[in-house]
C-alpha cells in the first residue's frame, strides 16, 4: 500500500489503515487513532461545482459517493445516519447511473462547492453533469464563480515596531510599500505604530499626519479602544447581510487611502531614544490589543490580518517580556522551569484572551520579528498559533527570508485573486461507531456537542468543529477519534469519516471542500492491522503530541511517556522469543518507526538545550502545521552524498557517513547545510575547480547547490543555508543532528569522524529496547 499515492487522491494520512472494533483492543495499539488531514490539499483534478451542497437532514452529512441512490424515487441514503433523503427539484429530472451529479463520481472523494453569483447558472449546470462538463470544472480556471457582490475585504493593519534602526526600518518601509502598491482595491488597510506609545493613523485625514496616541502601559478593553477611536456602539446587523464597515476612517479601502497610507509609511521614522544600560520601550501586547479593538469595532467579516513587525521585547504593558533594564537579561528555559521569569505567566495570560477575540472575529496575527535576541515569541505563540498566522524569526529585515516571507504571503493566483483563505472551519461528521476526541494543530475548538464527540479530549477537543482564522494548501490537522463501543461495530464493516472545510476563498466568496473516507473495522489478531500501519504518519501523530504534552510537562516525562509507549509498541508487535533480545524482529512495516522515536527523542522539540524559548515556540508550531513529509524531516533530518562515483545517494544520518573526499547536503527542514570533506574543501581553495581539466570537480561543487538552492526556494519561511568545511565550527549544524556512533569512548573508529558526547547511539537506544520489549 503506498500511503503517498492514498494522500494524493484523499489528502489524509491514517496511522492505522484498519481499526480496531473495541476500546481496550485500540488502546492495545499505543498509537492513537488518528487522521492526518490537510484540508485545502491541492489535488490534480478537483471538481469545484457552481451550486451549494446537499446535506443529510438528519446528520448534516453531504451527499457524497458512499450514498445509496433510489434514481426511480429521486431519493438518497445517508452512509453516515442512514436517514432516506429527497433529491431537490433544482437536481435533473434524468438522473440515473450514466447521469450522476459530480459527488457521487466514485473516483472524486473530494469535491469543493463554489456558488456563483448568477443564480440560474446553478440550477442548469449544477445538479446534472456529464463528464465533458465536469472535465472542464475541474480545470484550474473557473472563471464562472465568482467571490460576494460589493464585499470588502479583507483587511490589513500594519503594526510597526518605532524602534526599528533606520536600515531596518528602511527595509520594512520599502515591503510595505510594495504590498500597499500591489493589493487590491477592495482591501482594507489600517497603520498603527508603537513604541512607548501607541500610534493609530488616521487615513482619512489628508491636511497632514493625524494620529490617535494611546498610553502603551494601559490595557485597555475593546470597547474602550473604539470609544477613544470616536467609534463604535451597538452592532446591528440586517437579516441575511453582513455586518457593514462603520463610518471611520483607520481602516479605509486602497481605492479611497492609497496616497495617504503611502505617505504615512515613507514619512516613519525611528523613535529609539535609548537611556544607556537600557532598551527601547516598547508596548508590543498594547499596539496588537489596540489593532485587535480597531478590527472589532469596524465589524470586518470577510477575514483580517494584523501583522506585527518588530525587533525587540516588550518592555512595558501588557505582555511585556523583560523590564528596560539590561540588568535584567531575558528569561530563558531554566527561568521557565524554575519559576523565575517575572512576566512570562502574565503576558502569556494575556495573549490567551486575546486569542479567543482572534478567534471571534475571524483575524489572523502574523509575528515578523528580526533581531539578534528574543522577542517574545514564546509568549506570542498561542495567538499566532490557532489564528494559523506566520511567525518568522530572522535576524534582520535586509535578509532575503524576510522580503521572500512577504511576497509568498502576498502572491496571487492565474484570476489575480490573492492566495489568502480566512475564516475558515471544519466540521467532522462520522458514523456511529466513531466518536470524535479532538484536533492538535492551527485551529481552535468552537464547543459544538453532539452525540459523536467524546468525552475524551485530546488537544483541542469536546467539539465537532473547529475554526481557523487562515489556512493554506499546506496547512494540516491531526484529528483523533476512539471506537463507540455501545454501537459494537463488527470486523470486515465500514466505518466513515467526512470533513467538511468551510472557508472564504481570495476572490471573497465562500467555499465548502468535502472529504469523505471509508476504512473497515478489523478483528483484533487481523493481519489488516499490521498491514495498514503508515509508520511516517504514526511518528508525526506522536510527536504532535509529545509537544502538546511538553508545554505542560518537563521535557524529561515527555520523553519517559515516549519510551513506555515505544517499549509497548515494540512488545505488541515485534515477533521474538520472550526474555531472548537476540531474537527480536520488527517487519519492515514497523522497522522504521523506533528510529523517528530516537530522532525525536534528540529533536530540538523536546532537547531544549542550546534553544532559546523563542526557538522552541518556533520549532513547536512548524511541527504542528505541516503534513506528514515535512514533519518527517523535521523529525529524522535527510542526507545525500555526492561524489565522483555517481549521482547523489542517500546515506545514513550517521558520523561514519561524514568522509574526505564527499560533500554531504543536511536537511533538517530548519537548516539545509552543505557540509565539504576536507580533501574537497582543500582543493576548492586552491581553485581547482576552476581549472578546465578539472570539470569534473566544478560539477560535484555546482550539484549539492543547486539542490539547496532549491529546497530554499520551495520552503516558506526559507529554512537557514549554511556551508561548511569538515571540523570547521560551523560543521556543528550537522554534528549535532548525526548518530554518534562514534564517540571519545569507542574503541574502534576505522578512520571515521568522532562526536564528543555523552547521548546514546541508535544501535545502544534499539539493543535497550530490545531487551525491554522481550520482558513480556
Amino acid at each position: 500500500m503506498d500511503f503517498n499515492e492514498l494522500e494524493a487522491i484523499e489528502g489524509l494520512r491514517w496511522p492505522w489503515h484498519s481499526w480496531p472494533t473495541t476500546k481496550p483492543d485500540a488502546a492495545s495499539l499505543t498509537i492513537p487513532l488518528a487522521v492526518m488531514c490537510t484540508p485545502l490539499t491541492q489535488f490534480s483534478e478537483l471538481p469545484i461545482l457552481p451550486y451549494d451542497p446537499l446535506t443529510c437532514s438528519q446528520c448534516g452529512a453531504v451527499l457524497n459517493p458512499y450514498a445509496r441512490v433510489d434514481y426511480t424515487y429521486r431519493i438518497w441514503f445517508c452512509p453516515f445516519c442512514f436517514f432516506k433523503n429527497p433529491f431537490p427539484r433544482t437536481y435533473s429530472s434524468s438522473l440515473g447511473e450514466s447521469n450522476l451529479p459530480a459527488e457521487l463520481f466514485p473516483n472524486y472523494s473530494s469535491v469543493e462547492y463554489a456558488k456563483t453569483v448568477n443564480s440560474s447558472v446553478s440550477n442548469t449546470i449544477g445538479p446534472s453533469l456529464s463528464s465533458s462538463s465536469l472535465s472542464s470544472m475541474t480545470s484550474s480556471k473557473t472563471t464562472m464563480l465568482a467571490g460576494e457582490v460589493g464585499v470588502r475585504g479583507p483587511a490589513f493593519v500594519f503594526v510597526m515596531d518605532g524602534c526599528l534602526e533606520e536600515e531596518e526600518l528602511r527595509a520594512v518601509k520599502g515591503e510595505l510599500l510594495r504590498v500597499v502598491e500591489q493589493l487590491p482595491e477592495s482591501a482594507l488597510v489600517g497603520l498603527v505604530t508603537f513604541d512607548a506609545m501607541v500610534n493609530v493613523y488616521d487615513l482619512g485625514f489628508s491636511e497632514c499626519s493625524r494620529v490617535v496616541v494611546f498610553h502603551g502601559d494601559r490595557e485597555l478593553s475593546s470597547e474602550q479602544i473604539q470609544k477613544f477611536l470616536g467609534f463604535g456602539g451597538p452592532k446591528l446587523q440586517q437579516l441575511g447581510k453582513g455586518p457593514a464597515i462603520q463610518n471611520q476612517s483607520f481602516l479605509l479601502p486602497i481605492s479611497e487611502c492609497k496616497f495617504n497610507i503611502t505617505s504615512a509609511i515613507e514619512e516613519l521614522r525611528s523613535s529609539a531614544q535609548v537611556t544607556p544600560g537600557h532598551r527601547p520601550q516598547r508596548s508590543t501586547g498594547a499596539a496588537i490589543s489596540t489593532a485587535l479593538g480597531l478590527l472589532e469595532g469596524c465589524l470586518v467579516n470577510t477575514g483580517s490580518r494584523i501583522m506585527v513587525f518588530t525587533s525587540g521585547p516588550a518592555t512595558l504593558g501588557p505582555g511585556i517580556v523583560v523590564d528596560s533594564d539590561l540588568g535584567n537579561t531575558i528569561r530563558n528555559h531554566r527561568d521557565l522551569i524554575n519559576g523565575q521569569a517575572p512576566y512570562y505567566r502574565k503576558s502569556s495570560s494575556f495573549y490567551k484572551r486575546l486569542s479567543q477575540r482572534l478567534c471571534n472575529s475571524s483575524v489572523v496575527l502574523d509575528l515578523f520579528a528580526c533581531s539578534l535576541d528574543q522577542v517574545g515569541a514564546a509568549e506570542l505563540k498561542v495567538p499566532v498559533e490557532s489564528s494559523g498566522g506566520f511567525m518568522i524569526l530572522g535576524e534582520s529585515f535586509e535578509s532575503d527570508q524576510f522580503r521572500k516571507c512577504m511576497r509568498h504571503i502576498f502572491s496571487r493566483d492565474e484570476e489575480g485573486n490573492l492566495k489568502m483563505y480566512f475564516d475558515a472551519t471544519i466540521e467532522i461528521v462520522t458514523t456511529k461507531d466513531v466518536k470524535i476526541c479532538g484536533a492538535l494543530g492551527p485551529c481552535i475548538s468552537l464547543q459544538k456537542r453532539n452525540n459523536l464527540v467524546s468525552e475524551n479530549e485530546i488537544g483541542d477537543g469536546g467539539t465537532y468543529m473547529w475554526k481557523l482564522g487562515t489556512l493554506t494548501s499546506k496547512t494540516c490537522i491531526a484529528f483523533f477519534f476512539q471506537v463507540n463501543d455501545e454501537h459494537k461495530p463488527q470486523p470486515g464493516a465500514a466505518f466513515m469519516i467526512q470533513f467538511i472545510t468551510r472557508y472564504r476563498h481570495g476572490n471573497m466568496g465562500v467555499r465548502k471542500r468535502v472529504t469523505t473516507a471509508a476504512r473497515r473495522w478489523v478483528a483484533k489478531q487481523s493481519p489488516e492491522t499490521p498491514a495498514g500501519f503508515d509508520q511516517e504518519a504514526a511518528a508525526s501523530v506522536m510527536a504532535r503530541l509529545a509537544i502538546h504534552r511538553a508545554e505542560t510537562c518537563h521535557a524529561r516525562d515527555v520523553i519517559r511517556w515516549l519510551d513506555d509507549t515505544l517499549i509497548r509498541f515494540a512488545s505488541k508487535f515485534g515477533d521474538y522469543v520472550q526474555e531472548d533480545p537476540s531474537s527480536f524482529r520488527l517487519s519492515s512495516n514497523f522497522s522504521l518507526y523506533p528510529q523517528f522515536m530516537f530522532y525525536l527523542r534528540r529533536s530540538q522539540f523536546l532537547d531544549v538545550f542550546n534553544s532559546t524559548p523563542d526557538e522552541t515556540a518556533f520549532f513547536r508550531l512548524m511541527l504542528n502545521r505541516e503534513g506528514v513529509m515535512d514533519s518527517i524531516v523535521m523529525i529524522q533530518p535527510t542526507l545525500l552524498q555526492y561524489s565522483f562515483d555517481g549521482p547523489p545517494v542517500p546515506v545514513l544520518l550517521d558520523i561514519r557517513s561524514i568522509s574526505p573526499d564527499v560533500i554531504l547536503l543536511f536537511d533538517s527542514y530548519f537548516y539545509v547545510v552543505i557540509h565539504y570533506g576536507s580533501k574537497i574543501a582543500q582543493w576548492r581553495k586552491l581553485g581547482y575547480h576552476k581549472d578546465p581539466n578539472h570539470e569534473n570537480l566544478r560539477m560535484l561543487l555546482e550539484a549539492p547547490e543547486l539542490d539547496a538552492g532549491q529546497l530554499v526556494a520551495e520552503r516558506v519561511p526559507p529554512p537557514k543555508l549554511v556551508k561548511c568545511d569538515q571540523h570547521s565550527s560551523q560543521a556543528r549544524f550537522l554534528l549535532a543532528k548525526l548518530n554518534p556512533s562514534v564517540t571519545q569512548d569507542s574503541t574502534y573508529t576505522d578512520g571515521s569522524d568522532i562526536i564528543f558526547t555523552d547521548d546514546l547511539s541508535l544501535q545502544v537506544f534499539i539493543d535497550h529496547l530490545q531487551a525491554l520489549a522481550v520482558q513480556g
